[in-house]
């Protein structure tokens, strides 16, 4: 019997490995419980260009992206948008969903055609009620990822704005880039401003540390392409 995932998904859109239960905030979950999770998910086939869901909205819907990618987008009062992340198959999104009344923070726009697997609030609550552990689960994983930003955010006073970026860098390449015999290209544009959002530094040290990483041979650019070089990695 195929996954429903692959008979909604049909033959365009590439999907993950990663289940439900195989997120982080599902861990030690029981069999019977995992398997509750697939039975009472939704899934959702989006096509490029749609909006998952809009920044402000309020967060009823957490879901993990089975196959494409999501644009996170935030908007400003004057009508700036800045790019804050880019998700693809087997991240996951909505944690808003567990804060009292929360809104989601950004937009999320589908860049390809997409896949998601998920529950609205109701839908969750009424499985934790069916399923206690699985709360309690998600509770205990919750507090653990608090405390792992809480000691990344603190990392951050103890490392200068070059290895900052690089870091940032890397982990965009891991997630996003493609290889070639350079290194790893990171196929989407990154602007300065992006950038300075995810290293907390200002545009300018951005400019200054992608000179430095430039000169030191860990960075090439391509015309709009940035190879992180293969030496360096």
């Amino acid at each position: 019997m195929s996954c429903l995932c692959q008979e909604i998904g049909g033959k365009d859109i590439e999907l993950s490995p990663i289940c439900l239960g195989q997120l982080w905030m599902f861990d030690n979950l029981a069999p019977s419980e995992v398997a509750a999770l697939t039975r009472g998910a939704e899934r959702k086939k989006m096509l490029k260009g749609q909006v998952l869901f809009m920044q402000s909205d309020p967060a009823d819907e957490l879901f993990l992206i089975k196959g494409g990618r999501v644009k996170l987008v935030k908007v400003f009062e004057d009508g700036r948008e800045l790019t804050l992340d880019i998700r693809k198959s087997g991240d996951f999104l909505g944690e808003n969903i567990f804060a009292d009344q929360g809104e989601y923070p950004v937009n999320a726009i589908c860049l390809e055609d997409t896949l998601t697997c998920g529950f609205s609030k109701s839908q969750f609550e009424q499985l934790v009620l069916k399923h206690p552990n699985i709360g309690l689960q998600v509770i205990k994983s919750l507090s653990e990822r608090i405390s792992s930003l809480t000691t990344r955010v603190g990392s951050l006073a103890f490392t200068n704005i070059e290895e900052r970026l690089y870091s940032v860098l890397c982990n965009v390449a891991k997630e996003h880039g493609s290889s070639s015999p350079r290194g790893v290209v990171i196929q989407f544009p990154l602007t300065h401003e992006d950038l300075g959002f995810l290293t907390g530094a200002h545009r300018v040290s951005i400019t200054r540390a992608m000179s430095a990483l430039k000169r030191a041979g860990k960075i090439i650019f391509e015309g709009k392409k940035l190879i992180l070089t293969a030496e360096a990695l």
